[in-house]
């Protein structure tokens, strides 16, 4: 059809026509919000670099969910800061380790919330990576075993899912063998299937106190120039049993979401990370755009593209607001 027959614009004249024939939409079902939590009591702690970001103490992460679950926001993902660091990064898999405590508190205190933790070594590491460290390298057949110890003790403090993001080859396969010999069979993985050695973590490294000592994660972590690799990567997660595929981080690689998303049956998960968010905060603070309209129009991207589920930090203000607080 041609114009004056077809007018694209009958269709938005107000927002009652526009929302009929929205073709995306994200409500805070879609959101999974990251949590930090560390030891200590009463502890709320701002993250400089992101702005309502905080490390917060168990007894202080039993509000936020409580809040979030109020708003409609019903899963988190736990971050930790252990109390010590070592080689190994013992207190990743330690019984009475911080992620471990803080999921038996959660799952006590907040038994509707959702709770999925963050599988990795560089936060317990005292070199910052994200596996055992071999004569200046990471070590990745060493690691696997770490990574699957550390998923298992998160299931057995009571995660309801385990999300790797270490990058090792084979880790998706180690951690479902591991959780179905202890009879997990019900807990799912979410692998961070797609994650690139990207500039915008740096807020986050801040956050956990995760930077690496020496060298960096260009040698497990993907190269921003691919996109087919992309495909590989998450192939073998599916092979391995993986049962959501998510890329990080989400803004700049939302081609990569809606590859993933034609390529595969599987949920795609994308994580809207530190950088992506300080950068719209930065911005609001100084005025340059309206906060709360770019998050809007930015999950939306993220959704549009494919995602079928967001982790980001705006998942609190995002709720509020669709709940018109």
């Amino acid at each position: 059809m041609m114009f004056p027959e077809y007018r694209p614009r009958r269709l938005r004249r107000n927002e009652t026509l526009r929302a009929m024939i929205r073709e995306t939409t994200v409500s805070p079902a879609h959101l999974i919000y990251p949590l930090f939590v560390q030891p200590g009591k009463g502890v709320r702690e701002e993250v400089p670099s992101m702005p309502g970001v905080f490390r917060l103490s168990i007894d202080n992460l039993i509000k936020e969910a409580k809040e979030c679950l109020g708003l409609g926001v019903r899963h988190v993902i736990l971050f930790g800061l252990p109390e010590k660091k070592d080689p190994a990064g013992s207190e990743a898999y330690a019984k009475d380790g911080i992620i471990q405590r803080a999921v038996r508190a959660l799952k006590d205190k907040v038994p509707d919330m959702l709770v999925t933790t963050d599988v990795c070594l560089c936060e317990y590491t005292d070199h910052g990576h994200c596996g055992v460290i071999v004569e200046q390298e990471v070590d990745n057949d060493a690691s696997l075993e770490l990574l699957a110890k550390t998923a298992l003790s998160h299931a057995e403090a009571g995660a309801d899912m385990v999300a790797p993001s270490d990058m090792m080859d084979g880790r998706v396969s180690e951690i479902r063998a591991a959780l179905d010999e202890n009879n997990f069979h019900q807990v799912p993985i979410m692998a961070y299937a797609v994650k690139y050695a990207s500039s915008f973590y740096g807020p986050f490294r801040d956050a956990a106190d995760g930077a690496p000592q020496f060298g960096d994660r260009r040698g497990y972590q993907m190269d921003p120039a691919n996109s087919r690799e992309a495909m590989r990567e998450a192939t073998l997660d599916v092979e391995e049993g993986a049962d959501i595929l998510m890329v990080k981080p989400a803004v700049p690689y939302l081609d990569i979401v809606s590859r993933l998303r034609d390529e595969f049956d599987l949920p795609i998960a994308a994580y809207h990370v530190s950088g992506e968010y300080a950068m719209i905060k930065a911005a609001a603070a100084n005025g340059w755009l309206d906060e709360a309209r770019v998050v809007d129009e930015t999950l939306l991207s993220i959704r549009r593209a494919g995602a079928d589920i967001i982790l980001t930090y705006c998942a609190k203000e995002f709720a509020r607001r669709y709940n018109g607080g």
